[in-house]
């Protein structure tokens, strides 16, 4: 572990805000009413705070230098964000979005996932070829290991024994012992594999090759490719069509894929693995959050500076709003899951 991964700590609030929301008092984040999704935009170094429900963005937070990957502590207390110029990890409150501590995490730390007991914040380390653990409590690097070049996407397995990194310049997918805290498995994706999600039931695990245009269902035990699922929205070029984000609903019946250039999002029914819809978002939605409800889908437009609010049922954009510039990655209380891996 190098000197650069030491832990930085400091009290300065980074962007005091006025009339938040009529919320509950400091220290009390759990009695928030609203659904809040945090969107990253990485070109203007904020964040954007949108409530779900009222379709409007009632904050923006100054942070750190080039914000992409997001996400929430398990205690609902914290906002994480990927600062990957600044490489570090930045806490900040939820309820003010005041800087709780800064956290070392490696060169050019991009996305992340929370570990399934919310100890533990896996990052990818792209400039570095590896994967951080960062303990949350003590806001430290407990370990890192060394993948293929330029990780990106990152996910758990749900028994938690497995943690799978995707590494887009490398062509492969890394499945890591979270026991032993070592690659077991390579296995070869062609076309920049950039998303992976595990299934809801630990059976499968799903990729986003953009270069390819699809995504590869891998079995979970023997990691070997079950199907591969193409995309062809109408009225667009192939060469738009780069699958990125991948989330499915709590029931692990439907899955929504990001298809970045294309700008839409594609709704697949998980058993069949057949594309069931397309909706129209803003330009190139990259990544996504589905509220834990299951209702609604939440979409960062990175190219269109806003994000698409999807209504599920009826698969239609139910409100498009404002973010800053480059929208990337978001994440939604109650979730309990990041969007950045």
């Amino acid at each position: 572990m190098t000197g650069s991964m030491k832990l930085t700590l400091t009290s300065r609030i980074a962007c005091p805000l006025a009339a938040f929301l009529a919320l509950a008092p400091h220290g009390a984040p759990s009695a928030y009413a609203a659904t809040l999704a945090y969107i990253s935009n990485e070109r203007d170094a904020t964040v954007s705070v949108v409530d779900v429900e009222a379709q409007k963005a009632v904050a923006t937070w100054n942070v750190g230098r080039r914000p992409r990957g997001i996400t929430l502590s398990a205690d609902g207390r914290y906002v994480l964000i990927c600062t990957s110029t600044d490489n570090a990890v930045e806490m900040r409150d939820r309820q003010d979005g005041h800087l709780v501590a800064q956290i070392a995490a490696g060169s050019d730390p991009e996305q992340f996932a929370l570990s399934r007991d919310g100890k533990v914040l896996f990052v990818s380390n792209e400039d570095d070829s590896a994967v951080s653990a960062l303990d949350i409590a003590d806001r430290k690097v407990l370990w890192q290991v060394s993948v293929d070049r330029e990780p990106e996407g990152l996910s758990e397995s749900p028994d938690g024994h497995w943690l799978t990194a995707a590494s887009e310049d490398g062509a492969s997918l890394a499945f890591i012992s979270l026991i032993d805290r070592s690659v077991v498995d390579k296995v070869p994706i062609k076309g920049r594999p950039r998303y992976p999600a595990y299934r809801p039931d630990g059976n499968e695990v799903w990729v986003s090759a953009e270069m390819a245009g699809v995504v590869h269902v891998l079995d979970a035990q023997s990691h070997g490719v079950l199907a591969t699922i193409p995309f062809a929205p109408p009225g667009v070029a192939n060469m738009r069509i780069l699958p990125c984000g991948i989330r499915f609903t709590p029931d692990g019946k439907t899955a929504l894929i990001a298809l970045g250039r294309a700008d839409m999002v594609a709704v697949v029914d998980v058993a069949s693995r057949k594309v069931e819809a397309y909706i129209k978002v803003g330009a190139r939605p990259w990544l996504l959050e589905i509220t834990p409800d299951g209702t609604k889908a939440v979409v960062a437009n990175g190219n269109s500076n806003d994000v698409s609010i999807i209504d599920i049922a009826s698969r239609k954009v139910m409100a498009t709003v404002p973010a800053g510039q480059g929208a990337w990655g978001v994440a939604i209380t109650g979730s309990g899951a990041p969007s950045g891996g």
